[in-house]
């Protein structure tokens, strides 16, 4: 009887999860190779493919089946794999409404879950209109001055290092340097990681990284509410703990002490209390009728984005963009003319827009955005019923979108030669000669990454500071070419060594 009933169990296993991996197949839609239960990222989940290059070389098996969209399933989890860019567009901008979700997990006793990536529906919308007037370009300049703050710290840090004669780590450099600046300026509190790499926060910053397959497997197979119950912490006890106690306590001693600081807690702190951002120093409630629109909570969940999302795609960006000077020293020499020529003219100093003027650092740091993307593909979940235009295909709400941001901009068609590295594709003419929505590093349509004029900034100021005060060369022990991470983000296994030579 036992044995009936397990061979029963293993028939009605296998025909389940056969019939969920033929989902696209009945549905005519392209599909690729597909493992029995796996579907297509056994070779991810084992390490022998990292995603980011799995995503890539998947897109371009799609663009080969000369097909505009394709399926794929990750286990028993079906997913919409758009290749043509039209049907991208219709996604992430003109039918928007119908894909308002990233498709990430989030729940209400998860704190660090709470924040504006994964919030969805109206939830999103009402959370994201509240913090748009904390990104506008006036907010982010008026962080500037705490933000070049933290570039001494990167000279003084690299200095040292230069005066060794030894190669460096540049990977970690970036790193410590773009956790200095989001603690600062996301957080509110002052640690030096570029001279204390080992501090709680940098070391708490690492450990968010780190990718957890058990996790993984957890949300995309559990109900939600059913991992809450049982006491499911997306990032762990430990890390969770941290950072609430991180938030909460400096939200206290702001609002005991009146505190006053240019940065992002001071714009939350007055949302949480007067309803609106002003130019006023207060941060606790100053009328008797104002009331504010974010909650402790609130605060909470998006301080921890700002830094969980900020400080390593910024610093991924930074060594990205000296692991190419470094090997094309003509483009590190004219960035580097344009650097001083537009410092000059502002006396020498840095600001606001020195940075702004410098079209060839933009036209750089965008170069590298597009051959090394932080996200190797942006997630959307389709929220309502959504007939694909143009074709049979109707997606069902729940599906997952991946948009395969790496393969698009490693494209032949839109970037010739993908593999060598031209800021001047980011020429004003060059842009206009390319398609919609085939540069996609921080997304498109209403679900832009809010942060991504502070992303950029903090990368720019960051490469200003370097190579306004120093020369970088390869050093021999970069294991070339390189290979890329395992985890959600584009990231050098191993390390980038360099050399530096004061100027």
């Amino acid at each position: 009887m036992i044995v009936a009933a397990l061979v029963i169990g293993v028939i009605s296993f296998l025909i389940y999860v056969k019939w969920r991996q033929t989902y696209w197949t009945r549905r005519g839609v392209p599909t690729a190779k597909t493992e029995f239960f796996f579907g297509d990222i056994r070779t991810s989940m084992t390490g022998a493919e990292p995603l980011a290059v799995r995503t890539k070389n998947r897109y371009n098996e799609v663009k080969a089946m000369g097909v505009q969209h394709a399926g794929f399933y990750m286990a028993l989890r079906q997913i919409y794999f758009p290749v043509d860019l039209q049907i991208i567009k219709n996604i992430m901008q003109q039918d928007a409404d119908h894909f308002q979700s990233h498709g990430s997990y989030y729940h209400q006793n998860d704190v660090l879950s709470m924040h504006l990536f994964s919030l969805e529906n109206q939830k999103w919308k009402e959370l994201r209109a509240k913090l748009t007037p904390a990104f506008t370009s006036g907010k982010i300049k008026m962080m500037f001055e705490t933000l070049t703050e933290k570039t001494e710290f990167l000279v003084g840090a690299v200095g040292k290092l230069a005066d060794k004669s030894e190669g460096f780590a540049i990977k970690d450099v970036c790193g410590n340097f773009t956790t200095d600046v989001i603690a600062s300026c996301g957080f509110g509190i002052e640690c030096d990681s570029l001279n204390d790499p080992d501090n709680s926060f940098r070391m708490f910053g690492k450990k968010l990284l780190v990718p957890n397959l058990m996790r993984f497997f957890l949300i995309n197979t559990v109900n939600w509410n059913l991992l809450s119950k049982c006491g499911f912490q997306i990032f762990g006890h430990k890390t969770s703990q941290f950072f609430v106690d991180l938030v909460k306590d400096t939200i206290k001693h702001r609002e005991d002490n009146e505190v006053f600081r240019k940065d992002f807690m001071h714009l939350l702190l007055q949302l949480k209390n007067q309803g609106v951002i002003s130019d006023n120093t207060n941060v606790n409630r100053t009328k008797s009728d104002a009331k504010g629109i974010l909650s402790e909570t609130d605060i909470i969940g998006q301080c921890f984005v700002f830094f969980f999302a900020g400080f390593e795609t910024s610093s991924t960006t930074m060594t990205f963009v000296i692991l190419e000077l470094v090997q094309n020293q003509d483009i590190q020499d004219k960035l580097r003319r344009e650097i001083k020529e537009v410092l000059a003219k502002h006396d020498g100093k840095l600001t606001y827009e020195a940075v702004m003027e410098m079209t060839y650092l933009d036209q750089v740091v965008n170069e590298a955005l597009r051959k090394f993307p932080p996200l190797p593909f942006i997630p959307r979940k389709c929220t309502r019923t959504y007939q694909i235009p143009g074709t049979d295909v109707v997606l069902q709400k729940g599906t997952t979108v991946h948009i395969p941001v790496w393969g698009i901009h490693n494209d032949p068609d839109y970037y010739p030669n993908p593999d060598v590295f031209d800021p001047e594709r980011f020429s004003d003419e060059n842009k206009a000669s390319r398609p919609e929505y085939s540069f996609l590093p921080f997304g498109a349509g209403p679900r832009t990454c809010i942060g991504l004029r502070f992303g950029k900034l903090q990368s720019k100021v960051g490469i200003i500071a370097l190579l306004n005060n120093f020369k970088f060369t390869l050093n021999k022990k970069t294991p070339m070419p390189i290979q890329i991470d395992r985890g959600f983000i584009i990231t050098v296994k191993g390390n980038i060594w360099v050399d530096a030579i004061r100027l």
